[in-house]
This record gives C-alpha cells, sequence and structure tokens, in this order.
C-alpha cells in the first residue's frame, strides 16, 4: 500500500504539472510583417556628449546600445538632418530657390554634431539601417522665415511665400545630405523630412504640415532622390507626435496616392501609443518614444511607472504585435550627467556605466528578432502574458513572452510547418536582465517557465556563430536592473 500510494502521488504529480501548462502554437509559414528592428538616436549633440565621454565609458556605453552578447543589440539609428544656422549643410540662404546652394561640410568626425561618429560606431557592431530625419528646413525655406516656432514649407499646398517655392530646394537639401554622409562610408537608408508637424511648441524646431501638404512635397523628393541615383533611399512621413495623428495623415496620404512613394509610415508615440494596426500597405515604425516626466531609474518594475523596464516591455510587445510595426526606436541611447531624466537607455557619471530597465527590455527583443524577421502566427494564449513570435532569416524563431502575471506561468510550444531541434531561453525580471533560463526540449515541443514581471524570450534552432564586436576584450559585467546611479552634479535634458 505504501508503494502504491507513493506511485499515485507522483502520477498525481506528473498529471497536476501537465494540466498546468498552456499550450500555443506557432505557425511557422504563416508569415505577417518585416522587421526591420530597434533603435535609437543621439540627435542635439548627444551624440557629441557620447563622443567626449571618458574612453572606458564610452565603450561599454556602445557596447550595451549594440553588442548583442552583452547588450541590446540594437540596429537602427536615427540622426537629425540639422536647419540651423550652425548645424545645417545649407545655412546660409542661397538668395532665390533657384539660387546655387553654398553647401557646408568638414568631412570629418565633427560633422553633423558628431552624429557621422556615432554612426560609423553603431556600424562596426553591424547596423545597417541609418535613418536621417530633418526636424525642419532651414527658416529662410519657411512661411516664417525661421527655423523654430512652426511655419509651413514655402510651397505646399495652400502656403505661399514672396521668396517663391522652396520645395525643390528643399528636396535638394536632403538630396545632398544623403551624398554628404555617403562619402564618409555611412550608407543613408531612410530620410523624413518632417518631425510632430503636428505639434507646435515654444522655440520647437518644427516644419507644420498636414497629410495633404506633405503629399505636395513627397513626389517631388522621390524624384530628387532618384535623379541622384538614390532611389534605393526610403522615404518616410511623417513622424507624428502619435499614433492618432499620424492615422489621420496616414489617410490623407494614401487618399493621395503616395504610398508609391514611400517606404514607411512613422509616428511618435507622446500623444497616443501604436496600438493597431495603421491603414496603409506600407511598413510603419514608431520612431521616438521614451519617459519624459522621471528622472533616471533603473527600475525592471515597482508599480509600473513610465521610467520602468516592464513598461516599456508592455510598449514594444504592443507595438510589435498589435500595430504590426516593423521598428520601434526609444529617443536617446546615451548621456552624461543628466540623471534628471529617463528619456535615454544608458546613464554614465563618466566613471561608471549604468543600463536601464528600459534598455534590457529593448535587449529582449532585439538581441533575438533581427532585421529581416518576419513575425509569424501564433494560436493559444496565457492569461496576462503577450506573445509574439518571429521567423529570423537564419531560419530560427525567436518567441517573446511578456508576462503582467503575478505567479510564474508554464508554458508548452509546439510548432506547425517547423521542427525544433534545439533551445535556449533569456529572461529579464527585477533579479536578472537578459539572463539563460531553464528550457526543455522534448518531442519537437518547448518547455519553459515564464516568471511573474518579466520578459522571457526563447530562441529556437539558434545559428552558432560569432557576433560583431569591434572590442574583443572583456567589458565590466552586465549591470542588474537595479542598479541604483550616484546623484547627478550638474545637468541639462534636451527632448523632443
Amino acid at each position: 500500500m505504501r508503494a502504491l500510494g507513493s506511485t499515485a502521488i507522483f502520477l498525481f504529480s506528473l498529471l497536476s504539472s501537465t494540466l498546468a501548462q498552456t499550450q500555443i502554437t506557432v505557425n511557422a509559414t504563416s508569415l505577417l510583417q518585416e522587421i526591420d528592428g530597434f533603435g535609437v538616436s543621439q540627435a542635439f549633440t548627444r551624440a557629441k556628449e557620447f563622443y567626449e565621454a571618458a574612453e572606458g565609458p564610452r565603450q561599454r556605453g556602445l557596447d550595451y546600445l549594440f553588442n548583442t552578447e552583452t547588450g541590446a543589440g540594437l540596429t537602427i539609428i536615427r540622426n537629425r538632418i540639422g536647419s540651423t544656422a550652425n548645424d545645417s549643410i545649407l545655412p546660409r540662404s542661397p538668395g532665390s530657390p533657384n539660387g546655387t546652394p553654398n553647401y557646408v561640410w568638414d568631412g570629418g568626425d565633427s560633422s553633423d554634431s558628431y552624429q557621422v561618429w556615432f554612426s560609423k560606431q553603431a556600424m562596426k557592431y553591424g547596423v545597417k539601417t541609418i535613418y536621417g530625419n530633418a526636424w525642419s528646413a532651414p527658416g529662410y525655406m519657411k512661411t516664417n522665415n525661421n527655423e523654430a516656432n512652426g511655419g509651413w514649407l514655402c510651397g505646399v499646398t495652400g502656403r505661399s511665400c514672396q521668396s517663391g517655392d522652396w520645395r525643390q530646394a528643399y528636396a535638394n537639401l536632403i538630396v545632398q545630405y544623403v551624398k554628404f554622409y555617403a562619402q564618409e562610408g555611412i550608407p543613408v537608408t531612410h530620410v523624413g523630412f518632417l518631425n510632430e508637424p503636428d505639434y507646435v511648441y515654444v522655440f520647437s524646431l518644427i516644419l507644420e504640415s498636414d497629410g495633404n501638404q506633405a503629399a505636395s512635397f513627397i513626389p517631388i523628393l522621390h524624384k530628387a532622390l532618384a535623379d541622384a541615383d538614390l532611389g534605393h533611399v526610403g522615404i518616410t512621413c511623417c513622424d507624428s507626435i502619435g499614433w492618432p495623428g499620424q492615422r489621420t495623415m496616414t489617410s490623407q496620404l494614401v487618399a493621395q496616392g503616395m504610398e508609391r512613394y514611400l517606404s514607411t509610415i512613422t509616428s511618435h508615440m507622446y500623444t497616443g501609443d501604436p496600438n493597431s494596426p495603421m491603414n496603409t500597405r506600407l511598413k510603419t515604425w514608431q520612431t521616438e518614444g521614451c519617459d519624459l516626466q522621471s528622472r533616471w531609474c533603473t527600475t525592471w518594475y515597482a508599480n509600473g511607472g513610465l521610467c520602468e523596464g516592464m513598461t516599456w516591455a508592455n510598449k514594444l510587445h504592443t507595438g510589435m504585435v498589435n500595430a504590426n510595426l516593423s521598428a520601434y526606436i526609444y529617443w536617446q541611447g546615451f548621456e552624461v550627467n543628466q540623471f534628471q531624466a529617463a528619456s535615454y537607455l544608458v546613464a554614465s557619471d563618466n566613471r561608471d556605466v549604468f543600463p536601464s530597465g528600459r534598455l534590457w527590455a529593448f535587449a529582449q527583443w532585439s538581441r533575438f528578432v533581427r532585421p529581416g524577421a518576419r513575425r509569424v502566427a501564433t494560436s493559444g494564449s496565457v492569461g496576462n502574458v503577450g506573445i509574439g513570435a518571429f521567423k529570423n532569416t537564419d531560419e530560427s524563431i525567436a518567441i517573446v513572452f511578456t508576462s503582467n502575471n503575478g505567479g510564474t506561468q508554464n508554458v508548452r510550444v509546439a510548432f506547425q510547418s517547423y521542427t525544433a531541434t534545439s533551445a535556449v531561453a533569456f529572461v529579464t525580471d527585477n533579479s536578472r536582465a537578459v539572463a539563460p533560463l531553464n528550457v526543455t526540449l522534448s518531442g519537437g515541443q518547448v518547455t519553459v517557465a515564464v516568471p511573474p514581471r518579466s520578459v522571457v524570450t526563447v530562441h529556437i534552432n539558434k545559428v552558432a556563430g560569432p557576433a560583431p564586436n569591434p572590442n574583443p576584450e572583456p567589458t565590466t559585467p552586465t549591470l542588474p536592473p537595479t542598479t541604483t546611479p550616484p546623484a547627478p552634479t550638474q545637468s541639462t535634458c534636451t527632448c523632443i
């Protein structure tokens, strides 16, 4: 009887464990949107700040952003195309729209507020997607004769200027920007001519526009790029302040037939996160988002605050899975002595370096969901756990579980039209940052325990091989997401 009792207990335990597992199925042949990647910007002199940091913190900062083994493995950078007298490649008016432009470029690492240097550093890690985005046209091309405080581009629908129609000149400036970067060995892949055109605030470097006015410029820019043998450079529009505004602008663009000229629809998240698909056949990117409210923090999860990594893990899941995004870009990557703000992912006091929980949220995606991946369909659900599955170009599959559950969830993953032969898993929560997690593979199915308030990424059939790393020397060990930085001594903040 004692032996029988032990056997019964064992069988009951095994049955309970099996019943506690929730199964999902990944359909590897049901392909959804293509992924371009995840990234950051160092606009508004932040690239110069990065360059001028002490050598050790500077290298560790680059590793945290771009290294696929010790950092986030980001794959996109967003650079600003300058418009002021201090940073424009055409700081002085040629006198008229048809005047001969005197473009300015120094050709060195200091070009473009050190964004050239930043681009080259990112490329060493394998970054290939470089987005050049103008906040405004130079003031002399605008209705208010000022690069700041709003104003429209002279010549767009409903907006004229005594000085003439500057649309072609603005297009030519953007083309020349791409050429200057090319001569530095940096292939710009995408260009945008607007930034938050639906939100004007004091001293803002903004070019106002709606979708119809943008449509009166887009074909001109498209032709200018094609005439310069740069037709491969994608045109984006319109970096609205939020998803609802971009939805309106996109409808106007589609109605005007602009999809044939554009490569990507772009939006920010300040007045509304991407939470459902945009009505377009084009790719959609979330090109700027951050916490503009909080002081710097490294917290993963405390109470759902905007500074926390878990908050951004949820935003990433909602954007990539619910809104069908192809890219998600945080505002800034690295800053020095800016502990009054959380608008960036990695902080430094110029001695030490502090990764945020937000960085690790991005890492759980960007390390494993690589450019060219396709999202694939899944069936089944797990309570309070978001699920996204992606098939990479190397045929590996990454499954990202975003758990808002208060307890551990045991999940079993089956595959349709795909054979799983190996599996590894990584987790980020309040005590771990992209740390190995136990996962089992049996009978072609994967089983993993997803901890509470965590992100778990399971990588199936990972292809072995060295990751791009320009710094082969050992770096500082990855700091946990609860590291507390020192109090700031002096700081300022440039945001949107």
